[in-house]
Order: C-alpha cells, then sequence, then structure tokens
C-alpha cells in the first residue's frame, strides 16, 4: 500500500498549497516547512539560510573555502557551519525520518530521490507556465524584480542540485 505521497514541484507551481490540501483530504500528516524547521535545528542556523540553501549546490566561493579549510581546518557540527554536502546528509536524515511517522505528504527536499528504493511511496511533479508561477510568487514576495528573479533562478538551481548530488537530471520522470 502506497502510504507516502512525495510531492515535487517547479518553483511556484503551488506544491506547497496542494501538498497541504492533499494532507487535509487523505487525513495524513504534511512534512513541508516543518522539514526546513528540523534541519535548521540539526544544523544550528537560522531556518531562513536553511530555505535559502535547500535544494542548491553551494557557490562558486563557498566551494573554494571548503578546498581551503580541507586541508587546515574542520568546521565541527556545533560552529553552526553548512556546506551543502552536510546539508544533503541533514536532508536525507529529516526526510527519511519523515517517512517513517506512517502516513504522510512530503513536500519537495529531494525526497523522491532519497525515498526511490522504499515501495510504499507515490511521486508526484507538478509544474505550470512561467506566468502561472509569477504571479504565485509576486503574490508571496510583493515585489515585481524579485520574483522574476526568483522563478528564473531556483528550478536550474535544483537542477543542478539533483544532477550533482543524485546523477540524475531534474525532473526525472521515471520517479514520477
Amino acid at each position: 500500500m502506497k502510504n507516502i505521497l512525495l510531492v515535487d514541484r517547479e518553483f511556484g507551481a503551488g506544491g506547497s498549497t496542494i501538498g497541504e490540501k492533499l494532507s487535509k483530504k487523505l487525513n495524513w500528516k504534511l512534512f513541508d516547512n516543518e522539514l526546513s524547521e528540523e534541519i535548521a535545528r540539526l544544523a544550528k542556523i537560522p531556518v531562513h539560510i536553511c530555505q535559502k540553501r535547500e535544494e542548491r549546490t553551494d557557490p562558486v566561493f563557498h566551494r573554494l573555502v571548503n578546498i581551503l579549510w580541507r586541508g587546515s581546518f574542520l568546521p565541527t557540527p556545533e560552529m553552526g557551519i553548512l556546506d551543502t554536502d552536510r546539508l544533503v546528509s541533514l536532508l536525507q536524515q529529516v526526510v527519511e525520518a519523515a517517512a517513517e511517522k506512517g502516513p504522510c505528504v512530503i513536500v519537495g527536499r529531494g525526497a523522491p530521490y532519497f525515498l526511490r528504493n522504499r515501495k510504499d511511496t507515490f511521486s508526484v511533479f507538478l509544474y505550470a507556465s512561467r506566468e502561472l508561477k509569477y504571479h504565485r510568487v509576486l503574490q508571496r514576495v510583493g515585489n515585481e524584480k524579485e520574483a522574476i528573479e526568483l522563478v528564473d533562478t531556483i528550478d536550474d538551481d535544483r537542477r543542478k542540485f539533483v544532477k550533482h548530488y543524485f546523477g540524475h537530471d531534474w525532473p526525472n520522470r521515471q520517479f514520477f
């Protein structure tokens, strides 16, 4: 029986809204923003920083700093320093823990890739026109320039993240 619904999405396609509606209709637990809160707690960083880093690879400067650190300095989890490698480890831990809690809807955060070998999942992918995504994001952020920037960059960041960490093209239709 399928008792975990995984909702992956293009940015602005309404994944959170649809995930919430589905969880209410099914009377299942919803894991969406709560996942970011738990990851931030484990990483000892503010939630808004965690949300900006999820489903993205490290910026070039950050990767260069990591290369320099590897030879002389290793940050510890207590320091609240978060690179994408550590974030992915925390993402996997939190997503797998959410899946163990029984019937649930999990929105994004690489869940279709982390849980791909489970037999009790059903994955869907949400997409929308650029115009619809822009209007949804504009309602949320209230700034036209920021809305355009987010719609034009977030999905490309997700594509790079999935390719780097899972070796797949995003979205990968075999998971949905």
